[in-house]
């Protein structure tokens, strides 16, 4: 029984930019509890690699080319998926990108970019797969946040802007949806150790430092615990969870104060 809590068979997901990253590991993970999974990346080449790494893990994954920004192209897209594979079950807005710049040194296009793919983009997606999932009475929507959705850093403006919109767009969709039975909520991912981290994660780097000082778990979080949360508000398991943004971060937020060692008892 409880293993039918989590079980996805029949259903299906799309993981906006799961190509690689974290969006990967939670295509693998809801792919490997029973989900038809469906990828989309502006890269065909990226496309076609990925499909290697999810076959590794057993995983099957339609994939295909379109870009999240515009909505003619969503539209496409998607119905190419409902046509192809089913309504989808699942989303989660993955795609994403981040500018480390200045505000003084930003241009206004670079701004405007990173809110158009981080906030613009959901809800442009969440807007053409809504109503399909609305005709079932059924759906889940992930919306990728991030710590930056309720605290800043320096030269992230744009990243956390988006972020910050993405967790009230969330709370939003909520007020206007969950009375047709769909849960939306959203992923903070804490600091991850990916293939983007790893020159920051090596001994001595001060980032590095920063992380394993104050992440009460003391260590970086893995890919797959991001996985495996989303595979938690994907299932049966989160059917009363709403307008919630877990944070997968080791604790970080709860005690950004903590220093290892210092703070041990």
């Amino acid at each position: 029984m409880i293993n039918q809590l989590f079980d996805l068979s029949g259903k299906v997901a799309l993981i906006t930019g799961g190509t690689h990253g974290i969006g990967m590991a939670i295509g693998k993970t809801l792919g490997k509890a029973g989900a038809k999974i469906c990828v989309n990346d502006l890269s065909q080449d990226r496309l076609d690699s990925c499909k290697a790494e999810y076959k590794k893990d057993g995983v099957d994954v339609y994939t295909l080319v379109f870009d999240v920004t515009k909505e003619d192209d969503v539209d496409k897209g998607i119905t190419q998926i409902e046509k192809e594979v089913g309504t989808i079950d699942i989303l989660v807005n993955n795609a994403g990108i981040i500018k480390r710049i200045p505000i003084l040194d930003m241009p206004v296009s670079d701004y405007k970019q990173v809110i158009d793919v981080d906030l613009v983009a959901p809800f442009i997606v969440s807007k053409r797969v809504a109503p399909g999932m609305i005709k079932k009475r059924a759906g889940k929507i992930i919306n990728m946040c991030s710590m930056m959705s309720v605290y800043g850093r320096n030269s992230v403006s744009a990243y956390a802007s988006a972020k910050g919109g993405l967790k009230l767009l969330t709370a939003n969709m909520t007020c206007e949806w969950a009375k047709y039975n769909l849960q939306i909520n959203g992923i903070g991912p804490g600091y991850i150790a990916t293939s983007q981290t790893a020159p920051i994660r090596e001994g001595g780097h001060p980032f590095n430092d920063l992380v394993m000082t104050r992440t009460p778990a003391g260590r970086w979080g893995e890919p797959e615990d991001v996985g495996n949360a989303a595979l938690f508000l994907a299932s049966k398991a989160s059917d009363f969870v709403n307008g919630h943004v877990l944070y997968v971060d080791g604790g970080i937020l709860a005690n950004f104060g903590y220093v290892k060692g210092e703070n041990d008892i």
